[in-house]
């Protein structure tokens, strides 16, 4: 069933939450009304700060979450939550979908809270998070806070979809060895030890500290990731990482940062429409007569893989 795309960006913009709901639900179902969608906010979007929160299950995020959707409510600002689950292996939604500890902000107009299934997708994030990201910030949201699935190490894709990143822990996980692997200590701008009212929070901050040292050198104008103390569930700490969020964007703005990850971003998601578009049309190859002819002659010995790859590809893009 088709909708009316122009009445649906515009009632949106207006904050009926259905309209929005209705966008990224064309969005994650891949309608094939998206070209259309993206078109009509393009020129909406651009205004949002986009705030990315990572970290090992169980350290915080969803409290945390709403922690910071009350501190910014309360500085007036309107705000969109994503938060990606892990999918149901029964349906393909999201686990995780009620967001029980957001409850509080369910009724809040100036909230808008979408979870998002993961699909199988790697790296934390929907692969539809991009697009559903766009409405969100075509819709008004002054600030978009992402919250990744929680799946460990290989949760470092937020770093390409946010303006800043967060990255939480808690004290006795062994979030202080997680910081010394690979990814980790490259995706935070801002790091925050959560449940600081716990034994060995100071512990794990100085720990944090010290792999930072050791880490990348910094010059005299780089940004210092700062590490704040929490304790998200008394709301311990949150204006702290608001005022940290504030000092970031600020850099970013000064350095000219911010467009440049942004740009960085959209090149990102070219590529993966790009990509997924190409993967689509070798599927469509699949008993195709070329394949099978190029099959045939690396059989026989006239022709090696790569080649018949290089001629495959040619064909599809016309090379």
């Amino acid at each position: 069933m088709t909708v009316d795309v122009p009445q649906l960006v515009a009632q949106a913009r207006e904050g009926r939450p259905r309209a929005v709901a209705r966008l990224i639900s064309l969005v994650e179902g891949a309608s094939p009304q998206l070209r259309e969608v993206m078109a009509a906010l393009a020129p909406l979007a651009g205004g949002a700060y986009i705030v990315g929160l990572t970290g090992s299950p169980g350290v915080g995020k969803s409290t945390s979450t709403s922690a910071l959707v009350s501190a910014y409510r309360k500085a007036g600002k309107r705000v969109g939550v994503l938060a990606v689950d892990p999918s149901s292996p029964f349906s393909g939604g999201a686990l995780l979908g009620d967001r029980v500890r957001m409850s509080d902000h369910a009724s809040d107009p100036g909230v808008y809270i979408r979870s998002m299934a993961t699909r199988g997708h790697l790296g934390g994030l929907a692969w539809s998070a991009p697009q559903a990201i766009r409405v969100l910030d075509a819709a008004g949201c002054d600030v978009i806070l992402v919250e990744t699935v929680g799946v460990g190490q290989s949760e470092v894709e937020i770093a390409s979809q946010a303006d800043t990143s967060v990255v939480l822990l808690a004290p006795g996980m062994g979030d202080g060895i997680q910081a010394a692997k690979a990814g980790i200590l490259e995706i935070g701008d801002i790091y925050v030890v959560n449940k600081a009212d716990r034994d060995g929070a100071d512990a794990t901050a100085r720990e944090l500290n010290h792999m930072l040292a050791l880490g990348e050198a910094r010059g005299p104008g780089d940004w210092r990731p700062p590490i704040v103390k929490t304790v998200a569930a008394r709301n311990e700490g949150i204006d702290e990482v608001v005022e940290a969020l504030e000092k970031h964007r600020a850099w970013l703005e000064k350095h000219d940062v911010l467009t440049e990850r942004r740009a960085r971003r959209a090149a990102r998601e070219v590529e993966t429409i790009a990509v997924t578009a190409l993967r689509e049309r070798i599927d469509d190859l699949r008993g195709d007569r070329r394949l099978g002819a190029l099959a045939r002659r690396i059989v026989a010995g006239e022709l090696d893989p790569y080649a018949a790859a290089d001629e495959l590809v040619a064909g599809l893009t016309g090379g």
